[in-house]
């Protein structure tokens, strides 16, 4: 099933939404998926790639529901399996769920599709209200964070893209239960790539 949604998402050249990510966490300071899925899934895609920079959508929507790892924040898969982070976007609590249905249509669209749909809209154009947004400079690539809540939810939906000179890209999006203030703020006064960003050399 992965491998199909894989191969589909290539076909239709969803991958360029993202940009690229690196497997070594933060926390863990290792790898959340082995050096040989992270070939097999870029193989896949038909992306070249170095272990461990890839693309960011193949690592962070299909590489997390393989990864095994045990980070601070629980298992990566854990952001698309429980959907808390659907449900902050205004999905269907299972929408991002490997095998999910979709009821009016069923079988047109992969999760990294869904993901991307909900996401990516959000960096171009911040919504007015519901959100707040924070912008940096890191040696010259403008980087962007959004969060979002909706009304009565636990938790908020943080969405994370830069722009490397042709548009925004996603990196990342995950759900946070805290005031993001914090964050927001730290975000635009200590300008670096976060959540596992990367930008390679020849951009």
């Amino acid at each position: 099933m992965m491998e199909e949604y894989i191969r589909q998402d290539a076909a239709a050249g969803r991958f360029a939404s993202w940009t690229h990510s690196t497997v070594i966490d933060e926390y863990i300071q290792g790898p959340i998926i082995e050096r040989d899925t992270f070939a097999k899934l870029h193989a896949l895609a038909d992306i070249p790639a170095r272990f461990p920079v890839g693309n960011a959508g193949l690592i962070h929507v299909y590489g997390y529901w393989l990864s095994a790892v045990h980070t601070p924040f629980g298992y990566k898969r854990d952001r698309w399996s429980q959907g808390h982070l659907a449900a902050a976007l205004g999905q269907p609590r299972e929408s991002f769920w490997l095998d999910y249905v979709d009821s009016v249509a069923p079988g047109s669209s992969t999760p990294l599709q869904r993901v991307t749909d909900a996401c990516l809209p959000l960096l171009q154009a911040p919504p007015a209200a519901g959100a707040r947004t924070a912008d940096a400079l890191v040696e010259g690539v403008f980087t962007r964070v959004v969060v979002t809540r909706p009304q009565n939810s636990p938790y908020s939906a943080l969405v994370y893209g830069i722009d490397p000179g042709d548009g925004m890209r996603l990196v990342t999006t995950f759900p946070i239960s805290e005031d993001p203030s914090a964050l927001l703020s730290d975000f635009s006064a200590t300008p670096s790539l976060r959540w596992n960003a990367a930008v390679l050399d020849n951009r």
